[in-house]
């Protein structure tokens, strides 16, 4: 099973930090962002990823990673997303070197009290499909929220005005290797970006898809909000956790 890290966009939201850097680079707490991603695979047991970014700035991850030996990294590759085509348009950039395989998709601001080893030795247990991690918040609106039909997630709504559940459908995300296909297969968006929830849902509709709350805490960081939150977080919780098995 591989795994991806998506780190393009502009962060245009945390301007004008971004001005001079990838939002990605920059610290939560003692450490740069992209780490904690990074962390969040080898504890998993994943050891061979690609990281998708893209600005102007891109060539300072290689400056900072490496090979990615200092993660025990079995192989670190890099590709990059011309603008900004969404989400699922960035894994689409993986497909080649996927070559069918089973990836694991964790969004390059997203940041975890525990470990997913649990949720992926799980997805590796599963013939074929997806798996999406869960987690209650208070401001659901914010986010793709599943539609829940008792164990089952029945659909997922981007950003509802009247959610349906407290369910946020974090940025952590696993796949088989249809997933290529059905990117393909889709049309840009109003925003013009090519949507994650359209690929989760097709995955329902194959009914395909499972889905796992998630332990412990979640934030991402791609707000000033957030960031100085993210950062409180793993201060509190001891910046070693995420090394944690």
């Amino acid at each position: 099973m591989k795994g991806v890290i998506l780190a393009g966009g502009l962060g245009t939201r945390l301007f004008p930090l971004t001005k001079i850097t990838n939002k990605h680079l920059l610290p939560v707490f003692d450490r740069p962002m992209i780490y904690y991603p990074i962390q969040c695979l080898v504890n998993a047991g994943i050891d061979d990823i690609m990281i998708v970014t893209g600005g102007r700035k891109s060539g300072d991850f290689l400056s900072l990673l490496g090979n990615g030996k200092d993660f025990g990294l079995k192989h670190l590759n890099y590709t990059y997303q011309e603008g900004e085509g969404g989400i699922a348009e960035a894994l689409g950039l993986c497909a080649h070197w996927a070559q069918g395989d089973k990836v694991a998709v964790v969004l390059g601001d997203n940041i975890i009290e525990t470990n997913i080893k649990k949720a992926v030795e799980d997805f590796k247990a599963q013939d074929k499909g997806a798996k999406i991690l869960l987690k209650e918040v208070h401001d659901p609106e914010r986010f793709g929220v599943a539609r829940m039909d008792g164990d089952r997630v029945a659909e997922i709504i981007e950003k509802p005005k009247n959610p349906a559940t407290n369910l946020a459908v974090i940025g952590i995300y696993m796949y088989d290797g249809r997933v290529f296909d059905v990117i393909k297969t889709l049309e840009p968006s109003e925003r013009g970006e090519l949507e994650i929830t359209d690929v989760n849902n097709w995955f329902i509709q194959d009914g395909s898809m499972t889905a796992e709350v998630l332990d412990g805490w979640w934030t991402d960081a791609g707000t000033f909000e957030s960031l100085h939150g993210a950062a409180q977080l793993v201060a509190e919780a001891g910046a070693n956790h995420i090394d944690a098995d």
